[in-house]
């Protein structure tokens, strides 16, 4: 492989690392950020978008038709290549470490897999200020605690103009998560990209991520911070709280992490799934009281076959009660965008 253009053989660089979240508007987006991006750009872009865990896996084809630059899924163990989109597949989150590209079916954050965050952190740790940080459009905050960690780190943050990008809140979230941050239009960020690629940086901790990795299976077992009286949406976990100056995250001893927005999100998602399971129940009751009330209608049990039928009643009121209240439990959110094509 060529040295000069493997990440981890390479001594003196620039930012050539490029970690790209997007969510909900962000394909349109990523296509912007790529169409312009010259073939023998000096870095490595690795993107996350969120999509469900059944999603399609065009997105890779999507963004190989975008512009000059190769885009496929990552692929588990592969070395990172500059001038390569490394794609993170359905309900894998994508880390980079050992000079490589890894996928990973660890716990969700934020309620989805992949998450931007980890990719980020996990970038930060590995590369230091050789990572460009850049989130696009989408909602809630995924991508901001990960800016922050690219920050610390030495790299540099842009994000999508919020005026521009179709869904605001993901790129808010990570300049307020920043000091530095640049916003500019999703067009101008290949020039940003390009440049930061090649100028050259201060030297990045040797490629690895181990003490990372075990800080986090230690977090895992122990999530640090105090409990917050409240559980995990994604397995009813208690979940622990630490802010420490920062916004708040919360963990559950499996490694699921929310933020106070998307905890208040995957809390209405269960309380929705909720309220149908009881639905559910109820309508089944309905069924079986009608069903006793008749039976009990042919043995000439009137007494009974009334008590039944008040019984059913009660429940179909009750369904309709439920069923509105579904109707209220609104998600903070919308639903993650599934790329077509």
């Amino acid at each position: 492989m060529d040295a000069a253009r493997d990440p981890a053989k390479t001594t003196a660089s620039g930012r050539d690392i490029v970690v790209v979240a997007a969510s909900a508007g962000g394909i349109e987006a990523l296509q912007a950020v790529l169409a312009p991006l010259p073939p023998d750009l000096p870095a490595s872009l690795l993107v996350v978008l969120h999509i469900p865990p059944t999603g399609g896996r065009a997105l890779p084809k999507i963004l190989d038709r975008a512009g000059w630059l190769r885009s496929a899924a990552a692929v588990d163990g592969e070395p990172l290549r500059h001038g390569r989109v490394y794609v993170a597949p359905p309900d894998r989150h994508l880390l980079v470490r050992d000079g490589g590209v890894h996928v990973d079916h660890g716990p969700k954050q934020h309620g989805h897999r992949p998450a931007a965050d980890p990719l980020f952190q996990s970038a930060a740790s590995a590369y230091g200020p050789r990572v460009i940080g850049v989130v696009l459009s989408g909602m809630l905050d995924d991508g901001a605690a990960g800016c922050a960690a690219v920050e610390r780190a030495g790299g540099v943050v842009a994000v999508q103009d919020p005026a521009e990008s179709a869904y605001d809140g993901m790129p808010r979230a990570a300049l307020a998560a920043t000091e530095h941050a640049v916003p500019l239009r999703a067009a101008d960020l290949a020039a940003f990209i390009t440049e930061q690629s090649r100028t050259p940086v201060g030297a990045a901790p040797a490629p690895g991520g181990a003490g990372t990795r075990l800080e986090q299976r230690a977090a895992v077992m122990d999530p640090p911070g105090t409990w917050s009286g409240m559980t995990c949406p994604e397995c009813g976990g208690p979940l622990n709280v630490r802010s420490g100056g920062l916004p708040p995250r919360y963990a559950c001893r499996v490694g699921h992490i929310w933020s106070a927005a998307s905890l208040l999100d995957g809390q209405a998602d269960a309380v929705e799934r909720a309220l149908w399971v009881a639905v559910l129940r109820l309508e089944e009751r309905v069924r079986m009281s009608e069903r006793m009330a008749a039976a009990a209608e042919e043995r000439g049990h009137r007494r009974s076959a009334e008590v039944f039928r008040a019984s059913a009643r009660e429940s179909d009121e009750a369904v309709k009660t439920l069923r509105h209240l579904v109707e209220g439990v609104a998600p903070v959110s919308g639903e993650a965008e599934q790329p077509e094509g």
